[in-house]
């Protein structure tokens, strides 16, 4: 009776938040307290043990990134584990549908591939989702500011990675974090990783535990996430059933212009914008404002939503995407409104202009700059992916990749002082307008842009 009624604890364990069907399907134990059998370490040379049937890993000076390896692939399948990190400057990760590189970093080999992001610093990113090895972050979560908070220093924690063809979800603690579209690896090997801590011998020593590591690869159903969650697709001018499902729409079809028009026509430019290979580009004009095709609007207007897009940039390129325009100051050049810069910092004049900053790449232009890092900047010829969110309480906030890196209070008093000491002073009103077109500049450089994507906020 005994033995009967530890297999069914583990059995509910194992698919406690699985749909019907799931819990009905076979669980596989990765690791059965005792021996590390199905298992190998690739890259540093970090310390793996079993302790108190537990896994564990100790940091080790001097070594780069290691890692404990599953002997087998797997392709879709639902893992499920728990984990305890030492302290909050630890960090660590799960990798899922992974690879190994035996020539690269000099011969001595490179893991990358998905990486569950273990964190307990004060940024919290535990349950986002990395590309070690390759792309560096794909939903950082920032993106999921409830989920931040469900992480538990000094316990060990519930982790759920859902992979099923080309999406990824991940769990914390039963809290959905989240949600990725991706098909660079639809399958690879799973692995436990202890991240390097360089030549710092004060850090040596510090262990990662793993235990209950669980997995199901058949008769797989997704579980359900809530509606607020941020989807981030790398499939260009597309819609998940998930994001359709919860009022998304696609602003450009990736061929054509509808639902756009000139800032000052009733149609769309005949010249200055081109529409081909998925992407709607604005063309050069030697950096002449709206001297050639012109700003572009939204048919409709907006008031309090979530806007994503996607921006590529030519060198020294200068563009933006501007909301609550009005169309009503009928000024010479661009059109007024709120904008996110989009801009080549290093190589356009107008990023050491302003004040602070602030008319760097994805500031609130001429009023707040971004902080912003480096590595979360796409360099120029690749994709860089914006956000704008405006809540029904004025709150907004901008994103680049993932990252948020400002957010204000539309209409405030604060607001209006920096308005007041801005280019817009002269400007009555200006940015607070119960509704406006969202608009993409032409400001005479190459830029294109596509997956426009939006939701209304209620």
């Amino acid at each position: 009776m005994k033995n009967i009624f530890l297999f069914s604890a583990s059995l509910l364990l194992c698919f406690s938040s699985l749909s019907v069907n799931a819990q009905q399907a076979k669980c596989t134990k990765l690791f059965n307290g005792k021996t590390l059998q199905g298992w190998k370490q690739l890259g540093g040379s970090a310390k793996y043990s079993i302790e108190n049937g537990v896994i564990t890993g100790t940091t080790v000076a001097s070594t780069p990134n290691s890692f404990l390896v599953t002997e087998k692939e797997y392709g879709d399948f639902i893992l499920e584990l728990e984990v305890l990190m030492p302290d909050t400057v630890t960090n660590s990760g799960i990798q899922l549908r992974s690879h190994f590189n035996p020539a690269a970093n000099d011969g001595k080999g490179r893991v990358y591939g998905y990486q569950y992001e273990l964190d307990a610093s004060a940024r919290a990113w535990t349950a986002g989702i990395y590309d070690e090895g390759r792309r560096g972050w794909l939903y950082p979560l920032d993106l999921n500011q409830a989920a931040q908070k469900a992480y538990k220093r000094g316990a060990f924690n519930k982790v759920k990675v859902e992979c099923i063809g080309n999406t990824i979800k991940t769990w914390i603690n039963g809290v959905p974090a989240s949600y990725l579209v991706d098909d660079a690896d639809a399958r690879g090997f799973i692995a436990l990783q202890v991240h390097s801590i360089g030549n710092k011998p004060e850090d040596a020593g510090k262990k990662i535990r793993w235990k209950n590591i669980r997995i199901q690869t058949g008769d797989l159903s997704p579980a359900p996430f809530p509606s607020s969650v941020f989807v981030v697709s790398n499939e260009p001018n597309t819609l998940t059933v998930f994001e359709k499902s919860n009022g998304w729409k696609l602003l450009f079809d990736g061929a054509s212009s509808k639902g756009w028009r000139g800032a000052k026509m009733l149609t769309f430019p005949e010249k200055g914008w081109k529409i081909a290979d998925g992407n709607i580009t604005v063309l050069s004009s030697k950096g002449e404002e709206s001297a050639n095709g012109g700003d572009i609007v939204t048919a409709d207007l907006y008031s309090a939503f979530d806007f994503s897009f996607e921006f590529k940039l030519s060198r020294g390129g200068n563009s933006g995407v501007k909301y609550f325009v009005t169309l009503s100051e009928n000024n010479v050049g661009s059109a007024l409104g709120l904008e996110y810069q989009v801009l080549d910092d290093k190589n356009h004049p107008d990023a050491k202009m302003g004040i602070a900053g602030n008319r760097t790449l994805s500031s609130l232009y001429d009023l707040i700059p971004a902080k912003k890092t480096d590595r979360f900047v796409k360099p120029i010829g690749e994709w860089n992916k914006g956000r704008i969110v405006v809540y029904p309480n004025n709150h907004v906030e901008h994103y680049l990749n993932g990252v948020k890196v400002l957010e204000y209070e539309r209409g405030s008093q604060a607001f209006r002082e920096l308005v007041a000491g801005s280019k817009f002073k002269n400007r009555p009103n200006f940015g607070e307008g119960k509704e406006g077109r969202l608009l993409l500049q032409d400001h005479g450089d190459e830029v294109s842009f596509r997956s426009l994507k939006i939701r209304e906020l209620k």
